[in-house]
């Protein structure tokens, strides 16, 4: 199984902490990001994996060389004029995807070149990544997507069959007086058809835009009536949608890299939506039961320190 680890962006929440060295070089414990995520990846045989770079990417070229690649094949995906974004950077990477692995431990027997792992540089967490790829392969999806029932101001829209179905958008202004959370429905990102996923189009109170989420989910660590979307609108047949928070973490297809039409700079999430609405799998695995944390801002990897001391990962 191969990976790419998406470390190009500029920091600038870490900053000052950035303003001399990439992110994927900032360190917890003495461990740069970087180390963390590669011998994370290890156990789960992992020994493949291209790194996206643009801030200081010398930097990291030169810290790989020192430390001998940590022992596995890493290829460098250069983004020296211009930074693609996520769904750009995968893209611009897909020669190395799409190669046969030259190591496997965990490829389905049947699949010439196997899944492969998506991962945030600046997320640390113990997610299983061993069963999250064996509930992608069972499934046949085309993505998927680790997330969890946690506060986040983004999150995305899953049906009951863990289908991706949208995504939350905070509102301007909550109305107080049909005592909104102040988070709106934004129910695809299909050109053509309104922003509606075809498959909800008949369902008036779920692509309403005055959708809401009901503020008691956003904190509740499991499923339950209120961790739903709450429709304004009288629609007694619509579907319930889950709010959940993602967590940097994905599974995809080869099956994928084909199917991203869109050139340039732009973000996987938006090609997600666009391929759910076409009835493409995109899928949640509910990683609740795992530690995870973003590590954007300082106070976040001092944080981190803390838990690593009392074991948390």
């Amino acid at each position: 199984m191969k990976a790419m680890i998406l470390a190009a962006g500029l920091g600038t929440r870490l900053r000052p902490l950035t303003d001399n060295r990439p992110k994927a070089l900032v360190e917890i414990d003495g461990r740069t990001l970087l180390e963390i995520t590669l011998t994370r990846l290890r156990p789960f045989g992992i020994n493949e994996v291209i790194i996206n770079v643009h801030h200081f990417a010398g930097m990291v070229v030169d810290y790989l060389k020192s430390h001998s690649n940590f022992g596995m094949r890493i290829e460098i995906s250069r983004e020296d004029d211009l930074l693609l974004d996520t769904g750009g950077g995968l893209k611009k990477a897909s020669w190395f995807l799409l190669e046969t692995a030259r190591h496997s431990s965990l490829a389905p027997l049947h699949s010439p070149i196997e899944p492969f792992l998506l991962h945030n540089v600046d997320v640390i967490s113990t997610i299983d990544l061993s069963r999250m790829l064996q509930f992608h392969n069972e499934h046949n999806a085309l993505a998927t997507l680790a997330v969890q029932s946690r506060e986040s101001s983004r999150l995305l829209l899953f049906d009951d069959h863990v289908q991706l179905v949208g995504r939350a958008g905070r509102s301007q202004k909550a109305n107080s007086s049909a005592g909104e959370s102040g988070v709106t429905a934004s129910v695809g990102d299909e050109p053509g058809n309104g922003g509606v996923i075809p498959s909800l189009a008949t369902n008036p109170g779920l692509v309403s835009a005055h959708s809401r989420i009901d503020q008691a989910a956003l904190t509740s660590p499991t499923d339950r009536p209120s961790e739903r979307i709450e429709e304004s609108a009288s629609s007694p047949n619509s579907p319930l949608l889950h709010p959940l928070a993602f967590s940097g973490i994905h599974i995809i297809s080869p099956r994928l890299l084909p199917l991203l039409t869109e050139e340039g700079v732009f973000s996987i999430m938006d090609a997600y939506l666009r391929l759910a609405a076409q009835g493409e799998k995109i899928l949640a695995f509910r990683a609740d039961e795992y530690y995870w944390r973003d590590l954007g801002r300082p106070s976040d990897l001092s944080q981190a320190v803390l838990d690593l001391r009392q074991g948390m990962f």
